[in-house]
């Protein structure tokens, strides 16, 4: 019996870290033949899609688009009106890890995750024995510095969100933060207003919000004490992080928000 051939594969979320990981497996791996994927909700943010169509043509890749057989609205209703939240991840599961484990198959697979040396976290792992995880970027060492050093070298950059949000994903993700959610009803009216008819619309009378204890609309009421606090915590955050780039000052400010750790399948 012939030995099957192992796959190699690289998940890009529209994020930083994983356009590093590309950009370094090409750098240090260039005979190796990877096959990049994208799990698209198509929830996604535009400028999400135009970065990933930036990476295709500066690394001369081609990105696999997974998607479910069926969307979020579909799922939504399976589950009851549910909005995903931290500890119910439906989308996740349903949007994300089942395409990705279908479009594998039973084929061996070695999957390249971008979590770097200083991080304490693996990210998703498959459940399944054909899907090996491999993490490049702490068997190497490297750390938040050299993911910037890598994109900024590259000239493909940041994604342009990261002037207003933190994290890849859906717009509307349940772990952004107050702000990210204030900058997307700026930048994005009407995304804005779609994930407040998702809270609104539950015909049995059920009450759902993507952020905990308010509403969108409560929260954008607040939008002057928000952005308020924001810049104080960017102000302390440029303090503390001379000379770093601002997409990294304005993560340290979110954090202090709120630093729970978003879901790996999604955010890199």
């Amino acid at each position: 019996m012939s030995k099957k051939t192992v796959r190699h594969i690289l998940g890009l979320s529209g994020g930083k870290d994983s356009t590093a990981l590309a950009i370094f497996m090409r750098r240090e791996y260039p005979d190796l033949e990877i096959e990049y994927f994208f799990c698209d909700t198509h929830k996604e943010l535009k400028e999400t899609y135009e970065y990933l169509g930036r990476i295709e043509d500066w690394l001369g890749i081609k990105i696999h688009y997974l998607e479910a057989e069926r969307g979020f609205d579909h799922w939504l209703e399976v589950y009851g009106g549910l909005l995903p939240s931290p500890k119910m991840r439906w989308c996740t599961k349903q949007m994300k890890i089942i395409p990705l484990e279908k479009w594998v198959g039973d084929d061996v697979a070695i999957s390249y995750i971008g979590i770097r040396a200083d991080e304490n976290r693996d990210g998703y792992i498959s459940t399944k024995p054909n899907i090996t995880p491999k993490f490049p970027f702490k068997e190497h060492g490297l750390v938040k510095a050299d993911i910037n050093r890598l994109l900024e070298e590259s000239g493909i950059g940041m994604p342009d969100y990261y002037r207003w949000r933190s994290r890849s994903g859906c717009y509307f993700c349940f772990f952004q933060r107050k702000y990210e959610w204030v900058m997307l009803a700026q930048e994005h009216p009407d995304l804005f207003q779609k994930a407040v008819e998702y809270e609104q619309n539950h015909a049995d009378g059920r009450t759902y919000t993507w952020t905990q204890g308010e509403t969108l609309l409560e929260l954008l009421e607040r939008k002057e004490q928000i952005i308020a606090d924001h810049e104080r915590a960017m102000q302390r955050q440029q303090q503390n992080l001379k000379n770093q780039p601002l997409a990294e000052v304005l993560a340290a400010a979110l954090d202090e928000e709120d630093d729970t750790l978003p879901c790996l399948a999604c955010h890199l």
